[in-house]
């Protein structure tokens, strides 16, 4: 599956990040592009793990629906609040 193929690659940017993060003292400077593939990312990874625990305890399609939708609400609040960034306009 997608997410075995992707792993691999999103384990080394983490250790490029872990790097960076640990030899320079500024941010790594995103661009709107890279920040919003980052959220796609999580949410991904979010949404991936989420299935996992809605099938092991066997949660039903209303209650699957409303926790997804619920997850993506509440990152789109979080961005919002700490960057002043509407996740819905990095679409547009």
């Amino acid at each position: 599956m997608i997410g075995e193929k992707l792993s691999g690659v999103l384990y080394e940017i983490e250790s490029a990040l872990l790097e960076f993060e640990a030899n320079v003292a500024r941010p790594p400077e995103y661009t709107d592009k890279g920040f919003r593939a980052a959220i796609k990312i999580f949410m991904s990874a979010m949404l991936d793990k989420m299935w996992k625990l809605q099938e092991d305890e066997n949660i039903d399609i209303n209650a699957r629906a409303d926790m997804a939708e619920k997850l993506g609400n509440e990152l789109r609040n979080m961005v919002r609040i700490y960057t002043n960034i509407d996740t819905h306009s990095l679409y547009k």
